[in-house]
This record gives C-alpha cells, structure tokens and sequence, in this order.
C-alpha cells in the first residue's frame, strides 16, 4: 500500500464516520450516558497525548527536560495563571535544564 492509498482510504473512513455521525438520532447523543463517555473519553485521549508526547522518543520512553516542564505548567495552571505565562514558563524551565546539561 502506497502512501496515497493509504491516505485516500483514511480520508473516506473519516467522511463515512461523519456521515454516520449525521444520520444517528439526536435522543440518542443527547442521553446522559453518551455526553458523559464523551466528556470522559476527551480528557483521557488529552491527558495520553500530553504522555506521550512528554515521555516519548521514538519506541523509548525517556525523562528529560520536558518532564519538569510540564510539571511547571500544571502548577501554574492549578494557580490559574494566565496560559502565555503558563507557556513561557514551561519553555523556560525546559529551556535552562537543556542549557545546565540536565537532560538533553
């Protein structure tokens, strides 16, 4: 399978998806049970994504400057700072860890 191929086949799963999106009843969305497996499936696909792209090299899981980072911004996210000094923060601990030879 080409890299096309493979492309042009996830793009028509991805409109027939949206498709069948469209074509389920709105009661059946609107229940409480689907809303809060929704809800909960976000934040565990976030919350996955955010570790593997903070733990993550490849096929090995590494600790290195990000970790720190990232603990940063939770903190400050936790004290409700402004998201721009969460960002510039956790880039300036990461940024000072690379620099002192912490991790690379």
């Amino acid at each position: 399978m080409t890299m096309w191929t493979a492309i042009l086949l996830a793009s028509i799963i991805c409109v027939a998806l949206k498709t069948v999106g469209y074509l389920i009843p709105a009661k059946w969305v609107e229940a409480p049970r689907p809303m809060r497996i929704a809800d909960l499936l976000t934040v565990a696909l976030l919350a996955a994504l955010v570790a593997v792209q903070t733990l993550g090299a490849g096929q090995a899981v590494v600790v290195d400057a990000r970790v720190p980072a990232v603990l940063v911004a939770a903190g400050l996210l936790m004290l409700r700072a402004p998201f721009l000094v969460v960002v510039v923060a956790a880039a300036l601990v990461a940024a000072l860890l690379r620099l002192w030879g912490w991790a690379a």
